[in-house]
């Protein structure tokens, strides 16, 4: 393998998502014409049309379904209804919810509306009923019956002063409401089929309804009659009238006379003029025939909504693929398509100048462009049924499509406009082409795999450039037999010599495509244990990589076929592998949604990415390798970036700015600015050097009162670190004495109720508990050491000293260290029991030694005095504890002055002095020093 000296890949993050906001339901536009709402399960999402993200989504507690929803004129209330029976009021700029009340229906609200003053809600149930809200006083002020079955179409009059309200349910009729006597005043009656949207003219006086039987009425309000029926041919969803004081030339319209448009099954807008019931005008759609168009009744791109959006003079559209696409009056050009629903990605590549834009092949049989700035997207047209692999030429303007209608297309995007059209095709597959790939060099040819078990190769004209009428017919150069099964993966080596396939047969093969007119097979690569999903040439090395259902990714020679490196890793099929780093490294995307980053040199995994949460289809890296780009059968498409420089970059900023920061610490502490020195520490997040500093400060002279004026002048998040600090500190017997110090500070001028606010503080003073009765206890053997080394040098003095001693050569018994600080964990941290001593005092409340009971002190004739001193010294008789204050020097030496102790006494006593030696109790939790 090439030994290339570059630098390794880390890691990558997510850029940028292209995940489904809508699923089917309501859509409606905001008034200032921003912001598109839309349903999504249990949310409503808010797409800013201007970058085509989701910037806000509100979702209900109980996770059901939302049936319908209403955005009131003024942009500001959203009202939603669930599957609960229950209607919320959102502040949706904020995703909160400020009100929820019973919607009173006794099964789910299927329509909704606001009137034109925002502050009537109507909303029609299931039940038959129609309800009108006052939402400002907040209270029920219509209950309108008498429709039949589920009321899905409730709108008010646009001119308020009228106070009426249309309505449409099952019977198919349309119902005029007066709402100031509550009564329906008449049923207008012309549709045998469901009435689906009403629009109404600039004046008010005339209404034109849409039916699902495939005419548009057009009704005279003032006398209550229909004026005109109109034939569509063609089951409408939506309509909408003209404004009638702009001008439409280009659409057909050259009167003054009533326009509207409708929008239905045919998936094409229609102008129709009212007064002659005659179509002016026929949306063109690409790729599509008239037979096309008369024959496919239910075409996926069937509209499902038409919207208006007067201040802009443009129109939008839903089609039941859920895609919106926004058109520009009076051309009806499409300026802006997003896709609201993906379905499963089967594959995703990067297209365009700097990669600048995405396509993607889905459970559908159309292909999806998506400029990656704005998430606008194209539609393509063309394939019969579902597209299920990409491949894209080595400058990134064209690009081949395969799909189960057994053809193969080429695409070709325009440079300056971005638009893409199709510009060849061919069939001659006898089953599913479920894979392509296209030649490297240059522009010369195309490789199909089939479910039939062949390889095709396909040659391309010279030039591509074609009408969208005239499109290039390709016929295959050659056809072999490559596999017993299924063809899932081919490839085409840089140099263009060589093709590579994997098959559901566990096998790969390497052909040879120098000859003219056929393709002579070179080898079989043998050693996965099931089928091979993917094929992979190197970019600079003679390597194949594949990678297989048996959960493994394989490295394989070209030269001699065998396998040089197997990477383990996902716990499922691994369906997609590619080089990065000039063939350096490889990543691989599998059925259990993670994407890894290997280095092929150490045969290691460097970065698991748990991408999405199904199998991820669709892997591709870009041109100047910097991001990838993955598609998912969980319908999202995410856009990696490399941040291995980022990384690398941030951390050497930090590097640098900790160096600055401890030369400014070293500074500060030569200046004894300890306040600010310790500050600096903190940020720094460096328990070692924080401990630097109060070692620093407790080293100075009145250290105590320095070190308690310094830390009570720190914040409040400074303290809470600085206790966290203690519990590291305290763990270690070198640094328990500056935590002792510190924790003393904290706990004797902070109140208990404010160091329980600190995060943590809880789980930080237990933790410091256990070491800090290993530090007592060490300590108390320490003292009790130092207590028998006195006492053994002062017998040994007093053995040959005559009968009276002076003051001078009297025994001193004190204890080498003073612990000068306890809590008492059963009376409670901070409670008024502590006992406080200043650095000179002696805590001398010891428990009683249970190894020197009082009994046997009693009952032994040989004690001594200076025993009995010493064990007094620690011990609670009848409940008292008894406290030393020194005295037992004067009770230690008259005991010595007593008798003359023998050798073999000497001993005696001095094991019972050692047994019975006072040992400092260790309650829960005590702070000290030596």
């Amino acid at each position: 393998m090439a030994n290339i000296n570059l630098q390794f890949k880390t890691n990558y993050a997510v850029s940028s998502k292209i995940e489904p906001f809508y699923k089917g339901g309501k859509v409606q536009i905001s008034k200032d014409e921003k912001y598109i709402f839309c349903t999504c399960g249990s949310r409503v999402n808010v797409l800013e049309i201007s970058t085509g993200k989701i910037v806000h989504s509100v979702e209900h507690d109980d996770q059901e379904d939302i049936t319908s929803f209403a955005l009131s004129c003024d942009d500001e209330l959203l009202v939603t209804a669930s599957r609960a029976l229950l209607l919320k009021q959102w502040d949706w700029r904020q995703a909160e919810c400020t009100r929820s009340w019973r919607a009173i229906h006794t099964v789910p609200v299927a329509s909704m509306t606001f009137d034109s003053t925002s502050t009537l809600l109507a909303t029609g149930g299931c039940d038959g009923t129609i309800k009108l809200w006052d939402v400002v006083k907040q209270y029920c002020t219509h209950n309108l019956k008498g429709s039949s079955g589920v009321v899905h179409l409730v709108q008010f009059h646009p001119d308020i002063s009228r106070l009426q309200l249309f309505s449409s349910s099952l019977d198919c009729g349309i119902r005029m409401w007066d709402l100031r006597s509550s009564q329906c005043v008449c049923v207008l009656q012309s549709h045998y089929s469901t009435v689906t949207s009403l629009s109404f003219s600039s004046d008010g006086g005339t209404m034109v309804s849409s039916g699902r039987d495939k005419i548009c009425t057009v009704w005279n309000l003032k006398g209550r009659k229909a004026e005109r029926t109109v034939p569509v041919y063609e089951a409408v969803e939506s309509v909408v009238v003209l404004p009638q004081n702009k001008t439409f030339f280009e659409i057909g319209v050259t009167s003054k006379d009533l326009h509207f448009i409708t929008a239905g099954s045919k998936g094409v807008l229609r102008v129709w003029e009212a007064s002659t019931a005659r179509c002016v005008y026929t949306q063109t759609l690409t790729a599509v025939s008239e037979e096309e168009e008369e024959e496919k009744d239910d075409d996926p791109r069937s509209l499902m909504y038409l919207l208006h959006m007067p201040a802009s003079s443009r129109l939008a559209t839903v089609t039941a693929e859920h895609n919106i696409l926004l058109y520009q009056l009076p051309g009806l050009t499409t300026q802006q398509q997003f896709v609201g629903y993906n379905d499963e990605v089967l594959d995703v590549k990067f297209v365009g100048k700097d990669d600048s834009h995405i396509v993607v092949a889905t459970n559908s049989c159309q292909l999806k462009v998506f400029e990656l700035l704005t998430n606008s997207c194209q539609i393509l047209y063309g394939h019969t049924d579902t597209v299920l692999s990409l491949d894209v030429f080595k400058k990134g303007f064209l690009f081949a499509s395969c799909a189960k209608d057994r053809s193969v297309r080429v695409w070709q995007m325009d440079s300056d406009s971005g638009q893409v059209h199709c510009v060849a095709q061919g069939s001659s597959h006898t089953n599913a082409v479920g894979t392509i790939s296209c030649s490297r060099l240059k522009v010369s040819f195309v490789v199909s795999g089939s479910q039939d078990c062949t390889v095709k190769v396909w040659d391309l004209p010279a030039d591509l450039s074609t009408t969208e009428a005239d499109i290039h017919q390709l016929t295959p150069r050659a056809t072999e037999k490559a596999h017993d099964k299924d063809v899932n993966s081919v490839a085409v080596s840089p140099n263009d010599k060589l093709l590579a396939s994997g098959s559901q047969d566990r096998t790969a093969k390497l052909w040879s495509l120098a000859g003219e007119g056929n393709v002579g097979l070179l080898g079989v690569f043998r050693g996965h244990r099931r089928g091979v999903w993917a094929v992979c040439f190197s970019p600079v090395d003679q390597v194949l990589a594949t990678s297989s259902a048996d959960g493994t990714t394989k490295l394989w020679s070209l030269q001699d076929f065998s396998c040089l490196k197997t990477f383990e890793g996902h716990d499922a099929s691994v369906l997609k592998v590619v080089f990065v780093s000039r063939g350096t490294q490889l990543l691989t995307s599998g059925s259990d949604g993670l994407v890894k980053l290997w280095t092929i040199k150490t045969n290691e995994c460097v970065k698991t990415l748990d991408a999405h949460q199904d199998k991820v289809w669709g892997l591709h890296g870009s041109r100047k390798d910097d991001k990838m780009v993955t598609g998912s059968a969980d319908s999202n498409i995410a856009v990696w970036l490399d941040v291995t420089d980022v990384e690398l970059a941030e951390e050497q900023a930090k590097q640098e700015d900790q160096i600055l920061k401890q030369q400014e610490l070293s500074n500060l502490l030569h200046e004894k600015k300890y306040l600010k020195a310790l500050g600096l520490a903190i940020s720094l997040d460096q328990p070692h050097t924080v401990l630097t500093v109060i070692k620093a400060i407790r080293q100075v002279e009145d250290s105590s009162e320095l070190l308690e004026k310094t830390l009570l002048k720190l914040r409040l998040d400074q303290k809470e670190s600085l206790l966290r600090y203690c519990v590291v500190w305290n763990t270690n017997a070198r640094n328990c004495q500056d935590a002792q110090a510190v924790l003393q500070v904290l706990l004797t001028h902070v109140p208990p109720e404010e160091l329980l606010q600190y995060q943590g503080a809880r789980a930080h003073l237990e933790g410091l508990i256990p070491y800090t009765e290993r530090h007592m206890q060490r300590i108390g053997r320490l003292l009790q050491a130092s207590m028998f080394l006195n006492y053994m040098w002062q017998k040994m003095r007093v053995a040959g000293a005559p009968s009276s001693m002076s003051q001078d050569e009297e025994m001193d018994t004190t204890p080498l260290g003073q612990p000068f600080f306890a809590i008492d964990k059963e009376k409670g941290m901070g409670s008024g029991d502590e006992e406080k001593r200043d650095g000179d005092d002696v805590d001398s409340g010891q428990d009683e030694d249970p190894n020197c009971p009082a009994d046997e002190e009693d009952g032994d004739d040989e004690v001594s005095a200076t025993k009995k001193a010493s064990s007094n010294n620690g011990r609670m008789e009848n409940g008292e504890s008894t406290k030393t204050n020194g005295n037992h020097h004067s009770e230690s030496e008259e005991s010595s002055e007593e008798e003359d102790v023998e050798g073999d006494e000497k001993v005696e006593t001095t094991e019972k002095v050692v047994k019975c030696l006072p040992v400092p109790s260790t309650p829960q939790c005590q702070t000290f020093a030596s």
